[in-house]
C-alpha cells in the first residue's frame, strides 16, 4: 500500500472527531434528531475510514473481529435486557414507566437511552462486520 502523508494526517485528526459526533448523536437522540442507527453508522463509518486510509490488516488489529462479535450480542442484550429489567420491576416489555416509580417521565428517559445505546452498539458492530466481510474477499 503506498502511503499518502496527507489524507493520514488528515485522518488522524478527523478520526476522533466522527467517533465523539458519533457519541453526540448516541446520547442526543432522545432530545432531537438522532439515536442508536444513526450513531452506529457513523462510528462505523471512522472504522472504515481508518481501514482504508491505514489498511485492512491494520483496522483489525485495532477493531478485532472477536470484539465485533461479542459487541453484536452485547448490544442486543443490552436492548433485551432493559425490556426484561421492566418486567421484573412488574410492567410490561419495554414500559420503561416503571424504571422509576415517582417520575415515570425520568424512566421513559432512562429506558430509552439504554435500548438506544444497545441499537447503537449493535448497529455498529454489525455495519464494521459487514465491512470486514465484504473487505477480506480476496484479501491475503
Amino acid at each position: 500500500m503506498k502511503h499518502q502523508s496527507i489524507p493520514r494526517v488528515m485522518s488522524k485528526i478527523f478520526i476522533p472527531l466522527i467517533m465523539l459526533f458519533a457519541l453526540y448523536v448516541q446520547f442526543h437522540g432522545d432530545f432531537g434528531p438522532g439515536g442508536g442507527f444513526q450513531a452506529g453508522v457513523i462510528f462505523a463509518a471512522a472504522v472504515v475510514l481508518y481501514a482504508l486510509i491505514f489498511g485492512l490488516d491494520e483496522a483489525q488489529q485495532v477493531v478485532r473481529p472477536a470484539a465485533i462479535e461479542v459487541l453484536v450480542a452485547l448490544g442486543v442484550l443490552i436492548y433485551a435486557g432493559t425490556g426484561v429489567v421492566s418486567l421484573f420491576l412488574g410492567g410490561e416489555f419495554l414500559n420503561y414507566n416503571v424504571f422509576d416509580a415517582h417520575h415515570p417521565a425520568h424512566g421513559q428517559h432512562l429506558g430509552i437511552l439504554f435500548v438506544e445505546l444497545g441499537v447503537g452498539i449493535t448497529v455498529a458492530a454489525v455495519m464494521m462486520s459487514i465491512f470486514f466481510s465484504f473487505a477480506g474477499r480476496g484479501h491475503k
